[in-house]
């Protein structure tokens, strides 16, 4: 029986669609061949094909021969179980269990900083945080922090290594850059690696070069 063919990722735009972005940067992270459909949020070209890839009516999706994988965390365990095995999250029993949980959290929670501070990377914009998203960003910080202090030991990113946990928390990258979110120096080290990593630069490249406009994640002031 011949291997399936390349997954394919059904993203939409890359500006703004931070669930996008946590499996793309996962799977170029780890060097897994894919193609990439692209599909702008909010328009009628979504409306028309979202159904024929998507059974959520949502992005992202993966499709790998015959399956269809949605949501970003589901994609995340596919790849760790059958596209790069044990290459997901960090190899060791405790610090892989605090990165499943890491990324459970931020798949989950964070809904004010979801809602006041939307990834947006071609801006440079001002927000007054509410209490409650000045409080996802004390939590945010201080994930980052205790994880680079307790597991990050052997190398840049949150666990040492690349991991899942990595990717489900990258946009937050681009929310402290776009809002100028103060942050101490271990969190400042980790928003660098993550910004400057290739992957993580041509994605960036590609946002600016789209022109679709999205007026609800066009929070704050321009500064």
């Amino acid at each position: 029986m011949s291997p399936p063919p390349a997954p394919v990722l059904v993203i939409g735009n890359k500006n703004y669609s931070s669930w996008s972005l946590r499996p793309w940067l996962l799977l170029k992270q780890l060097g897994i061949a894919f193609t990439e459909v692209r599909l702008p949020l909010d328009t009628p070209q979504f409306v028309t094909e979202i159904g024929r890839w998507s059974p959520s009516g949502r992005v992202p999706v993966l499709h790998h021969g015959e399956l269809v994988v949605w949501d970003s965390l589901a994609i995340a365990e596919y790849v760790n179980e059958v596209l790069a095995p044990g290459r997901v999250w960090p190899k060791a029993l405790e610090a892989r269990a605090i990165a499943r949980s890491v990324a459970a959290e931020m798949h989950s929670g964070f809904g004010a900083l979801r809602s006041e501070l939307p990834m947006n990377i071609r801006a440079h914009r001002r927000v007054e945080p509410s209490v409650d998203c000045n409080a996802d960003i004390a939590r945010l910080q201080a994930l980052i922090r205790e994880s680079r202090l307790l597991h990050g030991a052997d190398g840049p990113w949150l666990f040492g290594e690349f991991s899942a946990a990595d990717a489900m928390l990258a946009p937050v990258a681009w929310r402290f850059t776009t809002y100028d979110v103060p942050h101490d120096d271990i969190v400042g080290a980790w928003l660098s690696t993550v910004l400057e990593c290739e992957a993580m630069r041509a994605w960036a490249n590609d946002a600016r070069t789209e022109t679709e406009i999205i007026a609800a994640d066009e929070a704050g002031i321009p500064v």
